[in-house]
């Protein structure tokens, strides 16, 4: 009698073609995570390290611009404050102002941020530290904008778990649906000396395939879809940005990993539960 290599018969009982669309579907949008999370990263570092880290205070005429400098660097999370030369700023105000550069014009400090954590509070000081000084409020728009731009990045971080989770869930049910439709000829075989080893191992093998094929054409399907929200993304991170390739060429392999695993848990549980 010639040996089957489905003793199991689950190529008939585990759905051989629903599975493998929907973890594409699943790694379609653990793809689309993992890029935001990368995306959010990059701006976060980008914004930081930039001219975000810079306010711009303008003193009062009456003070003077060193003094108030060197005032203004002793404050917490400021790296440095650099009074900026009225000639300086004169030619590069004259393609604009003209001859009107000649007009007095207001000392400005330049203000270099250790970082922009906490620098919402930083214009109430520096009004308390130079009465009358105006601070320019860019800075501290992009220091809500960096909270913000965390606060995606860890979102991002949590729909990537939640998707990993809800994966391993649809695993579970596809292989309690395979345990329902082939419980006789389990049952039989369990009883003839197949151990459960080998058993979980049939369903794990099956499973994982079809989870890592699955994977294959999630990831590809990533492909042109993040590289075009690169593209638009641009402006923001400075360059268009590259898709994870490192991310998408473990989606394959994580996928089956992680249906082995599941289906290996699901399937000796099932069996230590057998009369």
């Amino acid at each position: 009698m010639k040996k089957t290599r489905d003793p199991l018969g689950l190529k008939r009982a585990l759905a051989d073609r629903l599975l493998p669309v929907l973890v594409a579907a699943m790694a379609l949008l653990g793809a689309l995570a993992l890029a935001g999370a990368m995306a959010a990263a990059s701006m976060s570092a980008r914004w930081e390290g930039g001219a975000a880290a810079a306010i711009m205070v303008q003193v009062p005429p009456a003070t003077d611009p060193h003094v108030a400098a060197r005032r203004l660097s002793a404050l917490p999370g400021v790296a440095e404050a650099t009074a900026l030369d009225r000639a300086r700023m004169a030619d590069l105000l004259r393609p604009w102002l003209g001859e009107a550069t000649a007009l007095p014009l207001p000392a400005l400090i330049e203000l270099r941020l250790m970082t922009l954590t906490g620098a919402e509070e930083l214009p109430a000081r520096i009004q308390a530290t130079i009465p009358g000084a105006s601070v320019e409020a860019h800075g501290i728009w992009v220091a809500r904008l960096l909270a913000l731009s965390r606060a995606v990045q860890r979102l991002a971080w949590v729909m990537l778990a939640l998707v990993v989770a809800i994966g391993a869930v649809m695993i579970v049910v596809t292989t309690r649906a395979g345990l329902a439709a082939r419980r006789g000829t389990i049952v039989i075989l369990h009883d003839m000396g197949a151990t459960d080893r080998m058993i979980a191992g049939r369903f794990a093998a099956r499973l994982a395939w079809l989870s890592a094929l699955g994977g294959v054409i999630g990831a590809g399907a990533a492909i042109p879809l993040l590289m075009a929200l690169g593209a638009m993304a641009a402006p923001l991170v400075g360059a268009a940005a590259a898709p994870p390739w490192i991310g998408l060429s473990v989606m394959p392999p994580a996928a089956a990993l992680i249906a082995w695993g599941t289906a290996q848990l699901t399937v000796r549980q099932w069996l230590r539960a057998l009369p």
